[in-house]
């Protein structure tokens, strides 16, 4: 009985093209394995944000002089570090989509240059601050959306591209808003250097996103395996500009007391959680709303207390922008992380405008 066997077959081994082929595939089955047990350690140490910022914030309280080997330079490049980041996750094809529709970039604006400023004035008054805190806290207001915003925005799965044309248009926009309000507000004449800000911008917003979006584009399967430890990436740079900043007004920030963290934490918050409802009641979708809200509530402390260092008399003045950079981070952060772990609805982000 069975089968007589086929003439001329014989029983043979593996053919030698499929060997090399199967231990490829279980090499490549393995990297993927690797890689993604990386995004899981990445995603943890991402969602752990806050918790990095509280930490690195006191650290820099403690400790300033661990951070005194952040110069500017230093601090210049960390910052460029988190835009290329930010670059590498970004194509030309995201900032055309936005440009077509510039009014979410309008109402940010107005936000950060009417609403912010405002909201600092009433609640310095509310809480009875001294004159030079209140103008600490107007100045807090009127200064420009932070390039940190962009990471936040990344995390909480809102839309980079529109949150770098929202700080660009903030941060440029400061040449003319921050000296207008302070005048207006406070009756201060803050000069601001003008050329420096574009230059600025330039260098730390633009040029290191560009050359990340352009990484993008030549080489986006390179690009593709680096993709999950960028947030990290963003994460230790911001963590870092923040333990320096805190570092440099360590003094004032100790000096403060509760009645001024109060309400700089309020202005952040508050901005955070208005930003938001504020693009909703307008039509905007949940990506854009997230996105608003991210860039209204967080601002350029550190430059808050560079104009306030060079511009305003009182020392007590540079006080709240000095607090503003621990309680910017920690808000920003903390809405981001909360946003990444809700999916945004179906058919709930679209701009209706």
């Amino acid at each position: 009985g069975g089968f007589a066997p086929l003439r001329g077959w014989r029983r043979r081994g593996p053919s030698k093209e499929i060997v090399p082929a199967r231990n490829a595939m279980m090499e490549a089955a393995d990297s993927e394995k690797k890689l993604s047990s990386f995004e899981k350690v990445s995603d943890v140490l991402t969602n752990l944000f806050p918790i990095w910022t509280v930490l690195f914030s006191v650290w820099g309280l403690a400790r300033p002089s661990d951070f005194a080997w952040l110069t500017t330079e230093y601090f210049t490049a960390g910052l460029a570090v988190l835009m290329i980041s930010m670059g590498l996750t970004m194509t030309p094809k995201d900032f055309v989509r936005v440009a077509s529709r510039p009014g979410s970039v309008l109402v940010n604006f107005l936000l950060c240059y009417g609403f912010m400023p405002m909201l600092g004035l009433i609640l310095g008054k509310t809480f009875q601050l001294e004159p030079a805190l209140v103008a600490g806290l107007v100045l807090v207001g009127s200064i420009n959306g932070g390039q940190a915003s962009n990471l936040c925005t990344y995390i909480a799965r809102g839309n980079v591209a529109l949150s770098v044309l929202m700080t660009t248009a903030t941060t440029i926009g400061a040449i003319v808003m921050t000296p207008f309000l302070c005048q207006k507000f406070l009756g201060t004449v803050v000069p601001v250097d003008a050329l420096g800000i574009v230059i600025s911008t330039l260098q730390v917003v633009l040029g290191p996103i560009i050359f990340g979006m352009g990484a993008n584009v030549i080489a986006p399967k390179v690009v593709k395996k680096f993709t999950p430890v960028l947030p990290l990436i963003g994460v230790s740079s911001t963590c870092l500009l923040v333990a320096s900043s805190v570092g440099q007004v360590a003094g004032p920030i100790k000096a403060a007391g509760l009645a001024l963290q109060i309400p700089v934490f309020l202005l952040h918050f508050l901005g955070g959680i208005c930003g938001y409802w504020i693009a909703r009641f307008l039509g905007f979708g949940e990506t854009t709303c997230r996105t608003m809200a991210i860039e209204t509530s967080m601002k350029s402390s550190a430059f808050g207390f560079l104009l306030a260092k060079l511009h305003m008399g009182a020392e007590a003045a540079r006080v709240p922008s000095a607090v503003s950079v621990v309680w910017m981070a920690l808000t920003g952060s903390t809405l981001a992380v909360i946003w990444r772990f809700i999916p945004v609805p179906k058919g709930k982000d679209e701009d209706k405008k």
